[in-house]
């Protein structure tokens, strides 16, 4: 027989198949399974970073409305983990750091308040609450040339707003320039003819020796708040200090009855 018959396609031995066994189904079936478990695993884990970016931003605002109850009841410490809870899950929530660093003012730690008003004027710097509270704080810790330019910041950011003047009046007061806090006393007094405001002029005035324009300033107060005893106390020095004894005496005995003395 011819050598080209033996390799013709019809004299080819049949294929013959070799069976799978145990071993290679189970691990081809395996393969198939870490694939669909690799699927569905990434799957859920789109749906749980979905979810987390949705139910976050809600149970953020619960942490802080409820850090809110706390603060307004005075319970700091507990307010403060609660704005802690709250930053953690949404770090953008500006209100958060301003309520936390209140928190701590609220505690007596005004230093520990510093990072958190830092925090939004960075976050908010237009706004001009967190370079009032800064502002504050500073002034706590005598740090008064901090407070003056947290002041003028505020006063930038909104030119008619009065806390703004009464805070750089405070520290400009504070450390030792009087008339340029004068300066801002009035202004804050124009902008918003408040007791405060009062009040802070009118001690202004009697640390300058303008003691008929102090009294002035302190009526308007009691007028306003006749029951706050630190203006009767105000009133009584710059009272004895233009000599109307009988005034201050007056004032000081009032003073002592409102401060239950």
């Amino acid at each position: 027989m011819p050598a080209s018959e033996n390799n013709s396609p019809d004299n080819q031995p049949p294929l013959v198949l070799v069976p799978e066994s145990a071993e290679d189904f189970t691990r081809r079936r395996s393969r198939i399974g870490w694939t669909v478990a690799g699927v569905i695993l990434a799957a859920l884990a789109v749906a749980g970073y979905t979810y987390k970016r949705y139910t976050d931003p809600m149970h953020a605002q619960e942490s802080f409305d409820s850090g809110t109850r706390l603060f307004k009841i005075a319970r700091f410490n507990q307010a403060i983990l609660s704005f802690d809870r709250a930053i953690a899950l949404k770090p953008d929530l500006v209100d958060a750091y301003l309520m936390r660093g209140k928190s701590y003012v609220g505690q007596a730690q005004p230093e520990q308040s510093l990072a958190d008003f830092t925090k939004v004027t960075e976050l908010r710097p237009s706004d001009p609450t967190g370079w009032i509270a800064r502002g504050a704080a500073y002034l706590d810790l005598n740090n008064f040339q901090a407070a003056i330019e947290d002041g003028t910041h505020a006063i930038a950011a909104n030119p008619k707003l009065a806390a703004g003047y009464n805070l750089r009046g405070s520290a400009r007061r504070a450390g030792g320039d009087a008339k340029k806090a004068l300066e801002d006393f009035n202004r804050a007094v124009e902008l918003d003819p408040s007791p405060a405001n009062y009040f802070a002029r009118g001690a202004t005035y009697q640390q300058i020796g303008d003691h008929q324009l102090a009294i002035a300033d302190f009526n308007q107060v009691i007028e306003t708040i006749p029951d706050l005893a630190s203006a009767f106390f105000a009133r009584a020095e710059s009272r004895r200090a233009v000599g109307d004894v009988a005034g201050a005496h007056q004032d000081h005995l009032q003073g002592r009855i409102l401060d239950g003395h």
